[in-house]
């Protein structure tokens, strides 16, 4: 049950109005509710919600009940950052849950760390978030995105027939902080401070020439306003690319590109997408998304064992939950930020308080043998918060379903990887 205010005009009743208050626990969210990352903003809303109402219903956090405060950052840096700083200074919140993106948490990562606030990140992986120096930033994801492309190599190497696999690649992306993060670690980028050029990470050769993949062909659009598609996946086929690189900043973009690339009847080996495993984009794809691979944090067969409200807690009972509450199976847009609050939640109960210079000593001192415990898996961080040893998971679009694929050594339910696509 969600916590709701009650306005009481007795004095009395005022009164024990104002002690109920004081017990609650306020937790601040800004979120992409409109604007460009609205869809994933509202999954991510609903991944929050969820995961209060059912601490609530098992008797809050160390006996109090948490209040959950969400407010529309449309989107925008210099809301979110306003946002988090009202939560702090004016809505006397005790901590806060990250927000989408990593155009947006990268610049309120410098507002919490100024304010001695826990970060815990649900989506911004791009790796420069974590080389600003900042203290108590914890990603609830497998790694930054600089580093995905490992996976894809890692699925080269291990499933595709020797000889077989696709020798020319195309690479095509949004102009988005986390995009340009995925890319530089196909293409070999360097990745700069950008407080002061400092190179922070040498990601040559990159995953792409490192594989011995020859790239015919890359391309940028813009962040916003793009709609020239169709000559993007003509310039795609012209290339003769026999991979296809699609970092797209939303699975909207995902669904776009996919469609032009039907239209244009591109043939490739093999598609990989940063973005799309998201319901909208097989609503969108239909058929066309047969064979397209997507890395994920999350899949509904993952058999991760949790906590909630210091109850066992599984990731299908995270899914369970989810449809009784919305109608609709989740996807890991709703599930990283159900993972989130669930740390959260431990951190609390582990510092004993809402302290959050012992709830992030309680996350650093976290190990492989002492972990968060949430639906993502178990979670422990290293020194610039970035998660240790935990590989990312590949899935592939098959016959309507979201199939996990690699690595196969990760849990049971792996399905076989579908090789090669060929047309849309």
């Amino acid at each position: 049950m969600r916590y709701h205010k009650v306005i009481v005009t007795t004095a009395i009743g005022a009164l024990m109005s104002t002690a109920a208050a004081a017990d609650v626990l306020k937790i601040g969210a800004s979120l992409p509710i409109t604007g460009g990352f609205s869809i994933a903003g509202q999954k991510h809303k609903q991944g929050y919600e969820l995961c209060v109402d059912m601490i609530n219903e098992r008797g809050g956090i160390l006996g109090r009940e948490v209040e959950l405060i969400v407010s529309d950052n449309r989107s925008d840096p210099a809301t979110a950052i306003n946002q988090y700083e009202r939560f702090i200074n004016v809505d006397g919140v005790e901590a806060v849950y990250g927000t989408f993106s990593s155009r947006l948490t990268f610049p309120v990562a410098s507002i919490l760390a100024k304010n001695g606030f826990v970060h815990p990140i649900p989506a911004g992986g791009a790796l420069r978030i974590y080389t600003q120096g900042h203290d108590n930033l914890f990603y609830f994801q497998p790694n930054a995105a600089e580093y995905v492309g490992a996976s894809l190599k890692g699925i080269i190497e291990d499933l595709v027939p020797e000889g077989e696999g696709p020798m020319t690649a195309a690479v095509v992306s949004a102009d988005d902080f986390f995009a340009n993060a995925v890319e530089a670690g196909f293409l070999g980028h360097e990745v700069t401070n950008p407080a002061d050029g400092s190179v922070v990470a040498d990601l040559a050769p990159g995953y792409l020439e490192g594989s011995g993949i020859e790239v015919t062909f890359t391309e940028k659009w813009p962040e916003e306003g793009f709609s020239d598609w169709l000559n993007l996946a003509n310039s795609i086929k012209r290339s003769g690319a026999e991979l296809i690189i699609g970092l797209t900043a939303s699975a909207e973009e995902a669904v776009q590109l996919t469609r032009a690339l039907k239209t244009v009847r591109a043939e490739p080996k093999m598609v990989y997408f940063s973005q799309g495993t998201q319901a909208e984009f097989l609503e969108g794809t239909g058929e066309s998304s047969d064979g397209v691979l997507v890395h994920t944090s999350w899949h509904a067969d993952a058999p991760f064992q949790s906590t909630l409200g210091g109850e066992e807690f599984s990731n299908q009972d995270f899914g369970a939950a989810f449809e009784a509450a919305y109608g609709a199976a989740p996807d890991e847009d709703s599930a990283i930020p159900f993972a989130v609050c669930q740390g959260i939640e431990q951190a609390i109960v582990g510092a004993g308080s809402t302290d959050n210079a012992a709830m992030g000593a309680w996350l650093s001192d976290r190990s492989k043998d002492a972990p968060v415990r949430t639906i993502l898996g178990r979670f422990a961080w290293d020194d610039v918060g970035l998660p240790v040893d935990k590989p990312f998971l590949m899935t592939q679009w098959n016959g309507g379903e979201l199939q996990f694929v690699y690595p196969t050594d990760e849990f049971e339910g792996v399905q076989e990887m579908s090789y090669p696509k060929g047309g849309f």
